[in-house]
């Protein structure tokens, strides 16, 4: 299908064999999320989840950055005009609603997703990395909380996330100090899962990416609830609900091809039904 309107340059869209990869584009400000780049990001994630077309989503920056989180300068300049437009209640809503509909899709939607770092990912920007399921990383890069420099509590869902991965003495350790994680430590951590020469970061990545879309659809979205709940779920709510979608699976189309490929011992060919 190639290139998609995504209505700003802040955002840049392109579905290709079932992989929608979207590119945060203001790399001449590292990547700084813009209200524009919030709001189509959200509409291109809504329309990714129901979109039959789009199999696996990949999360990516231009330039050599993957995105510096919120403008810090832009907020400088809000300050100075003398703050807000709008009531703090208001501000609280808008924020909740833009986070849900970004971070919050990135981790719920039943599609795999991917963020693939060729360099900082700093606060927010952070946080929307650790919201995709998977992480590769250019070993030039790296992570940053960022939020105590500035004088935030932070946002995007970054407190829960690297809570999830990393524990919370770690991740409060993160947070508090805001100390640089590099591509190798976040290896180590369990932030990356895999690292790569810059120059092998896009090739790797939609790898990856195609191996992601051509795979089991319907299994991929229950597997992915399955893993989402037992992030806080408890023991027999998350074996019940194994049970419903391994039983629902086992009705597939995938699985049938999947098994007679077994037998036959070649590459089942799935269809996402």
């Amino acid at each position: 299908m190639g290139k998609l309107d995504t209505g700003t340059e802040d955002l840049l869209a392109d579905l290709d064999a079932g992989v929608l990869t979207l590119t945060l584009n203001r790399p001449q400000a590292r990547n700084a999320m813009s209200d524009a780049m919030n709001q189509a990001l959200g509409r291109q994630l809504a329309a990714a989840e129901l979109d039959p077309e789009v199999r696996c989503v990949v999360l990516t920056g231009a330039g050599p950055g993957f995105c510096a989180g919120g403008d810090v300068k832009g907020m400088a300049a809000r300050n100075a005009a003398g703050g807000r437009s709008v009531s703090i209640d208001e501000a609280i809503h808008t924020q909740r609603v833009n986070q849900r509909a970004t971070a919050g899709r990135l981790f719920k939607m039943p599609k795999p997703t991917l963020a693939a770092l060729p360099g900082a990912a700093a606060g927010a920007g952070m946080s929307l990395a650790l919201a995709c399921d998977l992480r590769i990383m250019a070993k030039s890069a790296f992570m940053t909380t960022a939020f105590a420099r500035v004088g935030l509590a932070g946002d995007y869902g970054g407190t829960y996330f690297l809570t999830q991965l990393v524990g919370a003495a770690k991740a409060r350790e993160l947070y508090y100090l805001s100390e640089r994680v590099s591509a190798e430590d976040a290896l180590r951590l369990g932030l990356a899962n895999w690292v790569v020469e810059a120059d092998e970061l896009a090739a790797r990545t939609q790898e990856i990416a195609r191996r992601l879309a051509a795979g089991p659809a319907v299994c991929f979205r229950y597997m992915k609830e399955n893993l989402n709940r037992a992030m806080g779920g408890e023991v027999d709510e998350c074996l019940d609900l194994e049970a419903t979608h391994h039983v629902h699976s086992a009705s597939t189309a995938d699985h049938r091809e999947a098994a007679q490929a077994f037998v036959e011992k070649r590459q089942p060919a799935f269809q996402g039904r």
